[in-house]
């Protein structure tokens, strides 16, 4: 562990992390002119955010920061890969992690790992599926598009939200922090493709103030006590691969997982790669 890491991320274990995230809710949906704009600006210049490929290129267009953090993209500027059996990149980021799930570990960083039964809320019959199967994680940061799309067409089977804490999930926190993932409140979405399981996994973190989906709206907040699932045996939505699926209110991260010998990972779909939304990440298997 490195320690300086580990010594600036220690005040995040004492801070109010879900008082901070409403108090950021707060601002970042405030539709006074003057601050929104201000603040808008800041995040364009200080990020470099590349405002050609928004769909509304006018900041006075967006009510609130909220509203400009969750922008569309112009048509086209995310064009979907075309290959046969493709995987495709769920959102705009980099790549945190990727690899096996061995033994129904998932690796966060240098020494540190957490069970898929705890990232999904701890069912092992919900984690079971996924066991030796294969994993990635993508950081979302403040300049990427942050809305979720499909990396495989899918008819969604359950939906789960696991309260917890808001750590910040940036690489400090991440190589510092055990079980990460695990511990931060989130929103399991589990499918049925062509891949056999999937699980798209939004990761909240501090200053998120909500994760929503297409089908539900708003998940959280608000915050819950205890685990809550949603099952979708009646009329259950198929999303299509590159559909919309979810978005977070501020950035975050998503983790997908796969069951056994079901999806393979592209060569060049690493660690620390940067990626876009709709392009190749991998294949189904068979």
């Amino acid at each position: 562990m490195n320690i300086k890491e580990a010594i600036t991320t220690l005040p995040q274990y004492v801070l109010p992390h879900h008082a901070l995230s409403q108090m950021m809710s707060v601002l970042t949906h405030c539709e006074n002119k003057t601050w929104k704009n201000l603040f808008i600006k800041q995040i364009i210049k200080h990020y470099g955010v590349n405002m050609d490929e928004a769909l509304e290129q006018d900041i006075n267009a967006y009510k609130s920061f909220n509203d400009f953090f969750t922008r569309e993209l112009k048509p086209g500027v995310r064009p979907l890969s075309t290959e046969i059996n493709a995987i495709v990149c769920p959102a705009d980021g980099a790549v945190s992690q990727v690899g096996d799930i061995t033994d129904g570990k998932i690796f966060q960083a240098k020494g540190k790992s957490f069970t898929a039964i705890d990232l999904l809320g701890g069912d092992a019959a919900r984690a079971e599926p996924f066991n030796n199967g294969i994993f990635s994680t993508i950081y979302l940061s403040p300049k990427d598009y942050h809305r979720l799309h499909m990396p495989l067409t899918g008819t969604l089977r359950e939906m789960v939200h696991v309260p917890g804490r808001l750590f910040s999930v940036n690489t400090r926190t991440t190589n510092s922090v055990p079980g990460l993932f695990a511990r931060n409140e989130r929103v399991c979405c589990l499918f049925d493709t062509e891949a056999g399981p999937m699980a798209l996994v939004l990761v909240g973190a501090i200053f998120v103030s909500s994760v929503e989906t297409v089908w539900h709206g708003v998940v959280t907040p608000p915050t819950v006590s205890s685990v809550k699932s949603w099952q979708y045996q009646d009329n259950a939505p198929t999303l299509k691969i590159g559909e919309e699926m979810g978005r977070f209110n501020m950035g975050s991260t998503i983790i997908i997982l796969f069951g056994k010998d079901k999806a393979k990972w592209d060569a060049g779909f690493k660690a620390d790669k940067t990626v876009k939304l709709g392009e190749l990440i991998g294949g189904v298997v068979g």
